[in-house]
C-alpha cells in the first residue's frame, strides 16, 4: 500500500507544471509580505529617472540637490584630496569609532558652528555626538525628544521646509505643523507672518530652524530679522532645534552663514543642532554629521550624552569613520583649512554666479515680470515662482526637469545652458 501511494504521488508531481509550481511558491510568499503596500515614489529620483530616459541633447536637470561644476560632473574639493592622501600616508587602522564619535571629531565641527571663541565651546556642558550625515542627525535628536524632552513634544517646521523633516516626524509619531514662511507674492521671507504664527505656538515646542540656504526655498531670513525671531522664540519659550547642512555653502563665508546660530547661542538659547557636510565638503557619501546639544551644565550634559550613546547603540552602534576623518583633517590642519575655505567659496561663488547670469538672461529678453528674487535667495536652491503649467511646458517643450512648485537646483545650471534655461523660462512666462 506505501509502494503504491508513493507511486501516485510521485506521478502527480510530474504532471504538475513549473508555473503552478512557481505560483504556489509565491502565493506562500505573500503570506507575508502580501499586505505591504507600494510607497510613493521619491519626487527628485522620478525627475532623474525621466532626464536619463530623455535623448534630447538640450536637457538640462535641474531636480537635482546636489553641487555639480560648469562642466556638470561632481566636484571632489581639493581640500577633501589632499586629506584623504594624508590619512592613507597615516597607515590607520579600522577599529570601531567611539559610540559619540572621536571627541577630536565632535569639537572640530562645533567649532566651525559655534565659533572658536564661543562660550558653547568653553563651557564644556554640551553633548556633541558624530552622525549618520545631517539626516541621521535629525532622526536622531527627534527619537531623543520623543524620549526625554519634557514639554511640549509639538514640532513646528517652515511652510514650506524639506520634505524630509516632516516625514521623520510621521515616522516618530512626533506631531507636527507649520508657521509661516515663504511670501509666493515677493518669492521672499514672510517676517511678519512667520512672528505672528510663532507668537500663537504653544509654550515648550520644539520649532525647526534652517540655519541658512533654506531648502527649497533659497529664502533667509536678514540679520535683524534673525533677531526679532531669536526674541519671539525666547518669549514663546520654545525650543529651536537648528538645521545647518550648508555652512559656508550659502554665502561663501563659515561665519556668515553661521550667524543665526550663534545669534540664538548668544541669546541664551539652549538649541539643538545638526550638521552635515555632504554639501560644503562634497562628501555626500560618506554620511559625515553631528548632532550638538546644549545642556547648560555638566551634569545636564554627561546625563544626555548617557542616553544618546544608548540610543545610537541600538540604532547604528558606532558612527561611521573615514569621513569624519576627513573633516576632522580638514578642519585642525591649518593649512588644509585655509585650501577648503577657499574650495566652499569657489562652489558658493559659482551658484551666485548662476543666479545672476540666469536672472540677466530671462529680464534681458525682455521679460515683464520682477526676477529679483532669483538673486535675493541663496545657496543651492531657487524657488523660481513658476507654476505647475508652466513646470510642465518646460519640461515637455524645452526638455527642462524641475519639481512642480517651481523649485530649480541652481547646481544644475552651467555656462554651457543659462542661456538656453532663461530663454526657456522667458517664453512660458510670457
Amino acid at each position: 500500500m506505501a509502494q503504491a501511494l508513493k507511486k501516485l504521488t510521485v506521478q502527480a508531481l510530474k504532471h504538475k507544471s513549473p508555473e503552478s509550481v512557481i505560483y504556489g511558491t509565491r502565493r506562500a510568499a505573500s503570506q507575508f509580505w502580501g499586505n505591504v503596500e507600494m510607497g510613493p515614489p521619491d519626487v527628485i529620483l522620478g525627475i532623474t529617472e525621466a532626464y536619463k530616459k530623455d535623448n534630447d541633447p538640450k536637457k538640462v536637470n535641474l531636480g537635482v540637490g546636489a553641487y555639480r561644476d560648469d562642466q556638470g560632473k561632481p566636484f571632489i574639493l581639493p581640500s577633501v584630496r589632499k586629506a584623504e592622501s594624508i590619512i592613507h600616508g597615516k597607515g590607520l587602522n579600522h577599529e570601531y569609532a567611539p559610540i559619540g564619535g572621536e571627541a577630536a571629531y565632535t569639537s572640530a565641527v562645533a567649532e566651525l558652528a559655534f565659533g572658536e571663541c564661543s562660550q558653547v565651546i568653553q563651557n564644556k556642558s554640551n553633548a556633541f555626538n558624530n552622525t549618520l550625515s545631517g539626516t541621521g542627525a535629525l532622526r536622531l535628536g527627534l527619537e531623543f525628544v520623543t524620549k526625554h524632552y519634557a514639554k511640549n513634544k509639538e514640532v513646528w517646521l517652515s511652510s514650506p521646509t524639506w520634505g524630509n523633516h516632516p516625514q521623520i516626524c510621521n515616522t516618530l509619531g512626533l506631531p507636527h505643523k507649520k508657521y509661516r514662511y515663504f511670501d509666493s507674492k515677493t518669492n521672499g521671507f514672510d517676517i511678519e507672518g512667520a512672528l505672528e504664527d510663532i507668537c500663537k505656538i504653544p509654550k515648550g515646542s520644539i520649532i525647526l530652524l534652517h540655519a541658512c540656504a533654506h531648502n527649497p526655498t533659497g529664502v533667509d531670513p536678514k540679520p535683524e530679522e534673525w533677531k526679532q525671531l531669536s526674541q519671539a522664540i525666547k518669549d514663546r519659550e520654545l525650543f529651536p532645534f537648528f538645521d545647518m547642512a550648508y555652512q559656508g555653502f550659502a554665502t561663501g563665508s563659515v561665519d556668515n552663514d553661521a550667524f543665526a546660530l550663534r545669534q540664538f547661542a548668544d541669546d541664551g538659547h539652549q538649541v539643538m543642532l545638526a550638521q552635515s557636510f555632504a554639501k560644503n565638503m562634497g562628501l555626500y557619501g560618506e554620511r559625515v554629521g553631528a548632532l550638538t546639544l546644549l545642556c547648560g551644565d555638566q551634569e545636564s550634559a554627561a546625563k544626555v550624552m548617557s542616553q544618546l550613546k544608548i540610543m545610537i547603540r541600538t540604532m547604528y552602534s558606532n558612527p561611521p569613520l573615514y569621513g569624519s576623518r576627513l573633516v576632522k583633517e580638514i578642519l585642525t590642519n591649518n593649512e588644509l583649512k585655509q585650501q577648503w575655505l577657499a574650495d566652499v567659496k569657489q562652489m558658493a561663488d559659482r551658484i551666485i554666479s548662476m543666479r545672476t547670469q540666469l536672472r540677466s538672461g530671462i529680464e534681458g529678453a525682455g521679460n515683464k515680470q520682477k526676477w529679483n528674487h532669483i538673486t535675493d535667495q541663496i545657496g543651492m536652491f531657487c524657488f523660481t515662482g513658476l507654476k505647475p503649467d508652466q513646470v510642465a511646458r518646460l519640461t515637455k517643450e524645452f526638455h527642462i526637469y524641475l519639481t512642480k512648485d517651481g523649485r530649480i537646483s541652481v547646481a544644475g545650471i552651467s555656462s554651457k545652458n543659462v542661456n538656453y534655461v532663461a530663454e526657456a523660462i522667458h517664453k512660458v512666462t510670457s
